[in-house]
Parts: structure tokens; C-alpha cells; sequence
């Protein structure tokens, strides 16, 4: 009986990188090792082999849309050879978050999709991107183990709620509210909530998304910033005037994610000039800065993909406050909710509880699937 196989794709980041001195595990060189190297010495698990491909070769704060095509191909393709077992990526952590939010949305995989990043360089004394592979080895032959999944020191994160937390830490990684998904203790499994889709109702992503995505036409152009004190606007208005001189060298403005005090509220400054924004065309979403929001419970992970790609703001609207401030939905004293009054001092810019990276990325997906 021929093997299962595990399908590996490296694109590089501090897991591949190297240092001049193996103590030194902040100035190093990103994406230097290539991934065949990264996996010789890790036991697989019985049963399965090992198919390795270096996709790219970058330190992940560079990634860009071919990359996210090329990303998304193929794993695609690894997911429809009966043969695989799995898929695993090795990544850079400061977009994993985002990688592994698109793949999830995206695909969602009925098989595991493991993203594995390290936040020391491969080279380092105590380097950790060998033991977060072992993991993801271990995740991969696991019986009913499903969707995009983040081991990181221990914890396991679902994708679509993963996010960086810190710097240079070894257990960098976290979900807000919703936590990790499982631990590996001892070599043992400890799971506390469902895989990634397991036991989902909500219909898959409209079957026209892949290829738009894949296709050579750039992604809906969508920026992110942020509300702060003395906000004035003027980031906006510079972008709705290069827009509106746009020489078609680069893809038109079509949404602005705005990450928002609090519980995504705004600047009035900012709102006037988003509401200028939204005059010409351009959405807005508006999430918050704040960065334990992420939506928790069992129905989390259904509520984030089912606002995604099941229409517009409405749903977005409906959930986002909830989750983004247990308080939201507290009556005031004149008798209105405390999310009514958040949306009316911000214009009514559709909400999601999704952190600012994620949300700027469904907004572009929103609008392929939709609109554009």
C-alpha cells in the first residue's frame, strides 16, 4: 500500500532564515534555507511520506498578490490529489495571519492546511521551527483533522482567527477571544473546540471566487488605516484625490477598511471625510484597533466566513457590534442601544469584529465575489 503524503510548501520567512551568530535570534537574514533542508531530521509519521516544493522564497512582510495567486494554486492543487493527506506551508509570521485567513476563506479544506511559521531563525541555538514542524507532522496524520490550521509553541489556532501578537516571543501567536483551538502536551492532542468547518451548514464560497482570484486582473484595491486623537481626514482625501486622478497604472480605490477606537468608533473627522469616501463609490468597513476582539463561541467561525461572502453589510452590521463589546447591545439612558448610537456617530459603516489585516482582506474578497 503506497503512502499517504503530505504535501509541503515553502515560501520562505524566519522558519527558513539564517544568522551570522547561531546566539543572536533578532539580526538574522529571512528565507535563505531552502525547505527540503527545514524537514531532513523530522520524523514523519507512519504511514506517510513527504513531497516538497519550494513555492517562493521571501520574508513574509513582502508578500504580494501574485504571491497569494501562487499560494492559492497550489494548495488547491494539493487538496485535489486523493493521494494527499495534507498540506503544510512554511511561512513567514508577520502576514501569516493573513495567508492563513485567506486560505481558509477561500478554500475552506476539508483536509488540514498546516501554517508553519518560527520566530527565530533556523540557525539559532534554541530555534523553534523544528518543533512547530513536528507538530504540524503530527496534526497532519491526525484521524479528522480539518482546515487551516497554526501551531505554534504548543497551542494550535484556526486559521481564520490566528493572529501575531508580539514581536520576537516564542508563543507570539494568539486569537483574541476565541483562544487556541487545541494543544499538543506531551505528544498528546488536547482539543477544546471543533476543526475549522467541522459541522458547518453555510455554503461554500461562491464557486466564481477561485478564479477571480487566480485570474491576471489585479484584486480590488482596498487601504487600511487607522482613527485616532487629532485625526483630521486627510489621509482620505488624498486617496480620493489620487483616485479620482488615476492614470490606470494601478488598480482604483474600491474599499477602506478603518480600524476604529474602542469598540470601532471614529473620529468625527474622519467619518465626515469617510462619508465623502462612500459618496464616490469606495466601501468602507470599519473594525477596531483593539486586538482581543476576535468573535468567540461555537458559532464564531461560522459568523466570520457566513458575514464574509453572504452578502453585504447587513450581516456584517448585524453581529459586529456583539462581538467587538459585550456592552454593546446595553440601553442607554434615552432608551437606544449603545450600538445605534456607535452607528450613527460613525455614518453607518458596516462593523466586523475581525482584526484590521483580516477584515482589509475580506473586504477585497466581499467585493470580487459581489460587486467588482
Amino acid at each position: 500500500m503506497k503512502p499517504r503524503i503530505i504535501a509541503v510548501v515553502g515560501t520562505g520567512g524566519t522558519i527558513a532564515g539564517c544568522a551570522q551568530n547561531p546566539g543572536d535570534a533578532l539580526n538574522y537574514r529571512a528565507a535563505v534555507r531552502p525547505v527540503q533542508d527545514l524537514l531532513a531530521g523530522l520524523a514523519l509519521p507512519p504511514g506517510l511520506a513527504i513531497e516538497a516544493q519550494q513555492l517562493a522564497q521571501i520574508d513574509s512582510k513582502d508578500v504580494s498578490e501574485a504571491h497569494w495567486r501562487a499560494l492559492l494554486q497550489a494548495v488547491q492543487h494539493q487538496l485535489e490529489r486523493p493521494e494527499v493527506r495534507a498540506v503544510l506551508v512554511t511561512h513567514g509570521t508577520d502576514t501569516l495571519e493573513e495567508s492563513a485567513f485567506l486560505l481558509q476563506a477561500v478554500l475552506q479544506p476539508t483536509k488540514p492546511v498546516l501554517l508553519v511559521g518560527a520566530m527565530r531563525p533556523s540557525t539559532a541555538l534554541l530555534s523553534d521551527g523544528a518543533q512547530n514542524l513536528a507538530d504540524a507532522l503530527q496534526l497532519a496524520a491526525t484521524p479528522g483533522a480539518r482546515g487551516v490550521l497554526v501551531p505554534c509553541a504548543g497551542q494550535i489556532y484556526a486559521g481564520h482567527e490566528v493572529r501575531k501578537l508580539h514581536p520576537h516571543r516564542l508563543d507570539a501567536f494568539g486569537a483574541g477571544d476565541a483562544g487556541a483551538l487545541a494543544a499538543l502536551v506531551g505528544g498528546r492532542l488536547q482539543r477544546w473546540r471543533p476543526w475549522p468547518g467541522e459541522g458547518w451548514s453555510d455554503p461554500p464560497p461562491s464557486p466564481r471566487l477561485l478564479p477571480r482570484l487566480l485570474a491576471a486582473a489585479p484584486w480590488p484595491r482596498v487601504e487600511w488605516l487607522s482613527s485616532h486623537g487629532a485625526q483630521s481626514g486627510a489621509l482620505v482625501r488624498a486617496l480620493l484625490l489620487q483616485h479620482a486622478q488615476a492614470d490606470g497604472s494601478e488598480a482604483p480605490l474600491r474599499g477602506l477598511v478603518v480600524a476604529g477606537t474602542g469598540n470601532a468608533t471614529l473620529h468625527e473627522a474622519l467619518a465626515q471625510a469617510l462619508q465623502q469616501a462612500e459618496q464616490t463609490g469606495v466601501v468602507v468597513w470599519r473594525c477596531s484597533r483593539i486586538g482581543a476582539c476576535v468573535p468567540a463561541g461555537p458559532d464564531a467561525a461560522r459568523w466570520v466566513l457566513g458575514a464574509l461572502l453572504g452578502g453585504a453589510g447587513e450581516a456584517l452590521d448585524t453581529g459586529a457590534d456583539d462581538a467587538a463589546d459585550a456592552t454593546a447591545t446595553a440601553p442607554t439612558s434615552e432608551g437606544t442601544s449603545v450600538a445605534a448610537t456607535a452607528k450613527a456617530a460613525t455614518g453607518g459603516f458596516a462593523a466586523t469584529a475581525l482584526p484590521a489585516p483580516q477584515a482589509r482582506l475580506a473586504l477585497q474578497l466581499h467585493l470580487l465575489a459581489t460587486e467588482w
